[in-house]
């Protein structure tokens, strides 16, 4: 056990708190950082066994890490991004230097490249995460995500995977309330108010 592995520990913790600032637009309902780095870590998942990856260890890793600077430098949204300058570097390497969990730093850097196979399919899942709670936010009846439909669509051309491209194109026509209403075994379906 290394001495900044406690402060570590907390500090992930804290990715609760850091809002995405995207919610500037949408409303106070959109995840926050710790929950959207959870579902990057499933849809990197996904497409990395949609593209014969067998040995997800790194993915995982890559994506558990690939929002951490967040802690210290916060989230910058689509507009705030043309205007603020963040040193994900630096706050990676400060979160991560003296840790059990130090090696990660080079993976930080793997992915802000964009090269590998593992950091092309985490950056997918992170920019598809985004396409996932747009859907959201139109099932709760929000116009927003609509209006954006036609910026969105330049994100088909920002996907580096065949994967990634096919889920985005699937995601786009996709209702969030299938997976409990149409597709899951709720009462209505399989239990005792089946027809």
């Amino acid at each position: 056990m290394k001495n900044k592995d406690i402060d570590l520990l907390y500090e992930v913790g804290c990715l609760r708190f850091i809002q995405r600032t995207w919610r500037q637009f949408l409303n106070p309902d959109v995840q926050n950082v710790a929950e959207h780095t959870l579902r990057v870590i499933f849809i990197s998942l996904v497409l990395a066994k949609n593209e014969g990856i067998s040995n997800t260890d790194k993915i995982i890793k890559m994506a558990l890490i690939h929002d951490l600077a967040e802690s210290r430098t916060g989230d910058v949204n689509y507009l705030s991004r043309q205007f603020t300058k963040r040193n994900n570097e630096g706050a990676l390497c400060e979160t991560l230097q003296e840790t059990s969990l130090e090696e990660l730093i080079e993976l930080g850097k793997e992915y802000e490249k964009h090269e590998s196979i593992e950091s092309k399919i985490v950056k997918d899942a992170d920019i598809l995460d985004g396409d996932f709670e747009l859907q959201e936010q139109v099932a709760m009846g929000h116009t927003l995500p609509n209006n954006q439909r036609k910026l969105r669509d330049e994100v088909l051309n920002k996907l580096h995977t065949q994967s990634a491209k096919k889920l985005w194109k699937s995601l786009q026509t996709s209702n969030p309330h299938n997976w409990h209403l149409v597709n899951g075994s709720n009462r209505f379906l399989a239990g005792d108010w089946k027809k």
